[in-house]
């Protein structure tokens, strides 16, 4: 009853409605173009550190939902969507264009990349690494247009943030700079060397002190030589003083035969003397008496004879005077030398004892410019790998190994999204259900009385009568 009362609310609006459906199915059809992006695990670049080989993190392996919902982001960024529009000019003037004449070109591409915003359909699919891109427009070459252009876009931007420019460059100049600094530290350490006299200090060092040892051991071994030296030459003299200069090499005793021979003939012409003297003289003539007194001479002289044969020695040089002599010499000689000796070895001893402390100040000087060299000369090499690897690592990221890949490729929808009997059967519903509950609207909305029910009703008064309507009016009462 109520469609019947309201039967011209219920045909205009249900005609509006389905005129609606129509004319959105023969000019407002839609076309929508996919795409896929697939997110993996990218490669895991070793960070820069001291250490010559960086560890490389693996202890991620999977793409975590920080990671999808970041490139989800990523594809909505509005510097991203400003240059497509842009690149395909999407939008262009609207029918209130006219109301924005002063609207700048950067006006006009911010509030078109804000449309393009709400029509692109960005999400996640879940349980999976892949992020789901749809946009919809009245032309399918545009909407695959847009997606395509929203891909390399996307794509230079992923590059550029998760490669950010200028790390080649950086590592270019750090390497400079280690270069410089390379330089420098071998220009002391050849400075140093040329004017210290010195190549190697630690190791002349070391050598300097295994000679002062050496003279060290020597200057022991010669003050030992020295005092058994000079006992050996005071020995020696007081043996030359001790030992005669010649020896007695051989002692000859024999009697004197020519002499007692001479002395017995003597005696015997004596005795022949006495003799003729008796016969002349008395025993007590002075003649007799001198001629028995050299009688007397005369044995005596013999029993002299007899009793002291004559001796024969015979003397040479002595063997043992002549030893300790020479070996006084020698000893002389050697103690001189033990002496020049210790005063050539306590001078070289001196002169190394002064050298080694040159030295070891040296060496330690040395080393520390030896260690900057190391350090400076790894800092160096280290910056040449890394610039290497960087320059290795823009080299794949300019032909598209990064960790993003598109899965699916927008392509020009052939179908629309919805198919225009599909339309027209939505619309003949809606348009059914919306002229119902126009009709129903306009029914509650009326205040006339319809029936004699609605005068029971509202006023609780009986009713005596009721007359048809006249014409185009309305039931009275």
């Amino acid at each position: 009853m109520i469609l019947f009362r309201q039967r011209k609310v219920f045909v205009w609006v249900a005609m509006a409605v389905l005129a609606g459906f129509i004319a959105y199915s023969i000019v407002g059809t839609r076309y929508q173009a996919n795409m896929k992006v697939l997110v993996r695990r990218g490669r895991a670049d070793a960070p820069v550190s001291a250490a010559e080989n960086a560890p490389i993190d693996l202890t991620r392996i999977a793409v975590t939902e920080e990671e999808l919902n970041s490139e989800v982001e990523l594809l909505r960024d509005q510097d991203v969507l400003r240059r497509v529009v842009e690149e395909t000019g999407t939008g262009g003037r609207d029918w209130l264009h006219v109301l924005r004449m002063s609207e700048g070109r950067a006006a006009r591409v911010e509030r078109l990349a804000r449309r393009l915003a709400g029509q692109l359909k960005v999400e996640s699919i879940k349980r999976t690494n892949l992020i789901s891109i749809s946009y919809s427009a009245g032309d399918p070459q545009k909407a695959e247009r847009i997606l395509s252009s929203l891909s390399r876009i996307y794509l230079e931007k992923h590059l550029e943030v998760h490669r950010p420019l200028g790390e080649s460059r950086f590592f270019e100049q750090q390497r400079a700079e280690s270069r410089r600094e390379l330089e420098e530290s071998q220009r002391k350490l050849l400075q140093f060397s040329n004017a210290h006299q010195v190549v190697m200090a630690a190791q002349q060092r070391d050598m300097a002190l295994q000679k002062m040892s050496e003279l060290d051991a020597n200057g022991r071994q010669t003050r030992i030589e020295l005092a058994e030296t000079q006992r050996k030459v005071a020995e020696l003299e007081k043996q030359v003083a001790r030992v005669p200069e010649r020896t007695t090499t051989q002692v000859r005793t024999a009697d004197n035969a020519e002499l007692l021979k001479a002395l017995q003939s003597s005696l015997l012409d004596l005795q022949l003397k006495r003799t003729q003297l008796l016969t002349k003289f008395e025993p007590s003539h002075r003649l007799v008496q001198e001629v028995e007194l050299q009688i007397g001479q005369a044995e005596a002289a013999i029993k002299a004879a007899e009793s002291s044969p004559v001796r024969d020695e015979t003397t040479d040089r002595n063997t043992h005077y002549d030893w300790a002599k020479l070996e006084l010499e020698r000893a002389n000689v050697q103690l001189n030398a033990l002496k020049a000796r210790e005063s050539a070895i306590e001078a070289q001893e001196s002169s190394y004892r002064k050298l080694t402390a040159k030295l070891g100040e040296d060496a330690i000087l040395q080393q520390d410019l030896v260690n900057g060299e190391k350090a400076a000369e790894e800092n160096y090499l280290r910056y040449v790998r890394k610039q290497e690897e960087a320059r290795m690592d823009d080299a794949l990221d300019e032909r598209g190994i990064v960790n993003v890949a598109i899965a699916e490729q927008p392509i020009a929808p052939a179908l629309p999204v919805m198919a225009a009997w599909a339309v027209i059967v939505i619309g003949l519903v809606t348009s059914a259900a919306a002229g119902s509950g126009a009709a129903f609207v306009a029914d509650y909305l009326n205040p006339g009385f319809r029936n004699p029910d609605d005068v029971i009703a509202c006023l609780d008064l009986p009713v005596l009568a009721s007359l048809p309507t006249r014409g185009r009016g309305r039931l009275l009462a």
